[in-house]
C-alpha cells in the first residue's frame, strides 16, 4: 500500500510538472504584489521610510525594545522583575540575576533579531533612495538622513546590548549578509560606523520638519553627542575603561550647545510623562504611538505593556517594579542634596517615612508608593493589593511608561495593557546632563554645576501635581542646589551620576551608563550583598566583571553564522 501511494503521488507529481509546462500558469503576475520596480517610485520609497520608522515601537512584550526596562533598570538594580514570581517571563530573570543568564535564551535572540529587522528596513530604504534621481524626489536627501539616522538608532541599540555585532549596510548583497563578522570591524570602528550615520543626518536633516514624530537636525546632533559619549569611554575585550578621549568629549560639548539652541527643560518634571507633554519643549526624539487609527488595535506601546498594577481598573500584569534600593536612594540631607553614601543604611517603607525623611520630589514622580496618589490623581490611590507578588518583589510599581485609566491615549491590549503616549528616545534634560558629564571629564567641572543645579531646580519646581486629596504634600520633599564650595573633579563626577540616576530613573539608561563608566561589577555586587538580604530570590546573584556587561551573542545567531560570530567575552 505505501509503494501504491508513493507511486501515485510521483505519477500525480509527473502530470503536473507536464501540465505546468504546457500552460504556463506559473509565469502570472501574483494578484496583490508590488515587483521590486514597482516599489522604486517616490511615492513607494516614502512608504518604505515609514516602515522603517514604524520599527521603532515594533517590540512586543516578550523582547521590549521601547523602554528598555529589562537590560537599563532590571539589570541596573533600579528595579526588580516584577510579575507573578521569577518563573514569569524567566529570561527577565535570568537578566537580573546575570548567574543564570545563558547564550540560548530564546528572548534575547528575539531582541537580536527584532532590532536586525529594524536594520533591514532602513537599508532596503537607503537601496532605493540612493538609485533615484533627486530631481524625481526632491526630498531624497531628507529622507536618506532621517533612515541613516534610524539605522543609527538601531545599531546603537544593539552595540550597547551585544558590543560585538556584524555592520551590515545597504550596500551588502542580501546573500553576503551570511559573510559578515562580528568582529570585522574594532570596537571603535563601530562606534564610528553608527557615528557616521548621525553625522550624515545631522548634514542632511533640516532644522523643522513638516510632521511631527520625523527626525530633524537637532535629534541627529543630539544621538551624536550620545554616540560620541559612549565611544569616548575605550574599552579593552574584557569591557574594562582602559582610557578617555578627551576630542570626543570635546565635541559632546559643541553638539549640546547647538541643540540648546532649540529646545528647554519642560517647567515641570510630570510632563515628560503625560499625554499633554507629548511632542513637547523637552522631546528632541520620541517614538510617536497611536490608537484609533484604522488598525484593529492600533500602534500602541507593546513594549511597555506588562508593566501595570494588578486592579480592577488595570488587570494586568505586575512587573517592572522599583526596588528598595533605588526608592532609598531619593533621600535627601538637611542641605536637600543627596545622601551618596548612607542613603541606603536605613529603608522608606512606612507611609510615616515618607513625611518623616525628606526626599528628593522626583520620587512621587517615577515610584508608585502605597497610600500616594496614582499618576497625579488624588482620589486614585495605589494600594498593595494592586501588587502582584509582593512576598517576593516588595510594594513598589514603576510609574513613567503608565497612563491613568481615564486617559485618552489607554487601550486595553487583553491581556495586557497599552497606551498610545510618546516614549522619548532622547529629552533634553539627557542632553544637558551629557554635556555636564564631557565638561567633567575634561577638568572643567566647574562649567558643569550650573547645568546640574539647573536640573535640579526643574525638579524643586516639580511638585504641583504631587498632592493627597487633602491637598497636602504627598512626601516630604526637600531639594537643593550644589554649592561652588568644595565642587571638585571627585565631587562633582559622584554628583553627575548620581544626577542621571535620579532623573533618568525606569527610563532604561542605568545599566548603559554603568558600563560605560565602567564601574558595573563593582557597583552591582555591592548593590547584591545588601539587597539579597530584603529580596531571597536574589540570594545567588552575582555579576561577573568581563562577562555580564554585554548580553552574550545569541546561540542561534552563532548557529545561522555556521560559527562565523564571534561570542563576547566571558561566555
Amino acid at each position: 500500500m505505501k509503494l501504491f501511494k508513493t507511486s501515485l503521488l510521483a505519477l500525480s507529481l509527473l502530470g503536473l510538472s507536464v501540465s505546468c509546462s504546457d500552460k504556463d500558469f506559473l509565469d502570472v503576475e501574483p494578484i496583490g504584489a508590488l515587483s521590486d520596480e514597482q516599489l522604486n517610485t517616490p511615492a513607494n520609497i516614502d512608504k518604505q521610510v515609514i516602515a522603517a520608522y514604524s520599527q521603532l515601537g515594533n517590540d512586543v512584550y516578550r523582547a521590549p525594545y521601547t523602554s528598555m526596562w529589562p537590560y537599563g533598570n532590571v539589570r541596573a538594580g533600579d528595579a526588580y522583575k516584577g510579575g507573578n514570581g521569577t518563573a514569569d517571563v524567566d529570561a527577565f530573570h535570568f537578566y537580573e540575576t546575570f548567574t543564570f543568564n545563558r547564550v540560548d535564551v530564546g528572548n534575547t535572540d528575539e531582541l537580536w533579531f527584532l532590532l536586525y529587522v529594524g536594520v533591514s528596513r532602513c537599508n532596503d530604504a537607503l537601496r532605493r533612495l540612493n538609485a533615484i534621481d533627486a530631481a524625481a524626489m526632491p526630498t531624497k536627501a531628507v529622507r536618506q538622513g532621517e533612515v541613516r539616522f534610524l539605522r543609527g538608532h538601531f545599531y546603537f541599540l544593539l552595540k550597547e546590548l551585544f558590543k560585538r555585532v556584524p555592520y551590515i549596510d545597504e550596500s551588502v548583497p542580501t546573500e553576503q549578509y551570511a559573510t559578515v563578522s562580528n568582529v570585522a570591524l574594532t570596537d571603535d570602528q563601530l562606534w564610528g560606523r553608527i557615528a557616521a550615520d548621525f553625522r550624515f543626518a545631522t548634514a542632511n536633516l533640516p532644522d523643522n520638519q513638516p510632521e511631527i514624530g520625523r527626525a530633524n537636525k537637532s535629534a541627529a546632533q543630539a544621538y551624536l553627542a550620545k554616540t560620541l559619549l559612549f565611544q569616548a569611554y575605550v574599552q579593552n575585550d574584557a569591557h574594562a575603561v582602559t582610557s578617555i578621549d578627551q576630542t570626543k568629549l570635546q565635541e559632546v560639548v559643541t553638539l549640546a550647545d547647538e541643540v540648546g539652541k532649540r529646545y528647554s527643560l519642560h517647567p515641570d518634571y510630570a510632563s515628560n510623562f503625560l499625554t499633554s507633554g507629548d511632542n513637547g519643549v523637552e522631546s528632541v526624539f520620541a517614538i510617536q504611538f497611536s490608537r484609533n487609527d484604522g488598525t484593529p488595535k492600533g500602534r500602541t506601546d507593546r513594549g511597555n505593556q506588562l508593566n501595570y498594577p494588578m486592579n480592577p481598573d488595570y488587570g494586568c500584569c505586575g512587573f517592572h517594579q522599583p526596588s528598595q534600593n533605588l526608592v532609598n536612594a531619593y533621600k535627601t540631607d538637611a542641605n536637600g542634596l543627596p545622601l551618596f553614601t548612607s542613603f541606603n543604611s536605613s529603608d522608606l517603607s512606612t507611609p510615616a517615612d515618607f513625611q518623616n525623611n525628606s526626599v528628593d520630589p522626583r520620587l512621587d514622580h517615577t515610584v508608585a508608593v502605597p497610600s500616594h496618589p496614582y499618576k497625579y490623581a488624588p482620589t486614585f490611590v495605589f494600594e498593595t493589593s494592586w501588587l502582584r507578588d509582593q512576598n517576593t518583589y516588595g510594594v513598589y510599581m514603576s510609574m513613567k511608561e503608565s497612563v491613568l485609566p481615564s486617559d485618552p491615549s489607554f487601550q486595553k491590549t487583553p491581556p495586557f495593557m497599552s497606551s498610545s503616549k510618546n516614549w522619548a528616545i532622547i529629552r533634553f534634560a539627557d542632553v544637558l546632563l551629557w554635556k555636564a558629564e564631557a565638561l567633567i571629564e575634561l577638568g572643567r567641572q566647574g562649567e558643569a554645576l550650573p547645568i546640574i543645579n539647573r536640573i535640579r531646580e526643574r525638579a524643586a519646581a516639580s511638585t504641583a501635581r504631587l498632592k493627597n486629596a487633602a491637598g497636602g504634600a504627598t512626601s516630604k520633599y526637600r531639594i537643593g542646589q550644589y554649592p561652588a564650595a568644595g565642587w571638585s573633579q571627585d565631587y562633582a563626577r559622584q554628583a553627575l551620576r548620581y544626577e542621571r540616576r535620579l532623573e533618568f530613573a525606569l527610563e532604561g539608561q542605568r545599566f548603559f551608563d554603568l558600563v560605560r563608566w565602567g564601574i558595573a561589577a563593582d557597583y552591582l555586587n555591592t548593590y547584591f550583598t545588601q539587597e539579597k538580604t530584603k529580596r531571597q530570590y536574589l540570594r545567588d546573584a552575582r555579576f561577573t566583571k568581563g562577562r555580564d556587561e554585554y548580553l552574550p551573542i545569541p546561540l542561534n545567531q552563532i548557529n545561522f553564522s555556521k560559527g562565523l560570530y564571534k561570542q563576547n567575552s566571558g561566555w
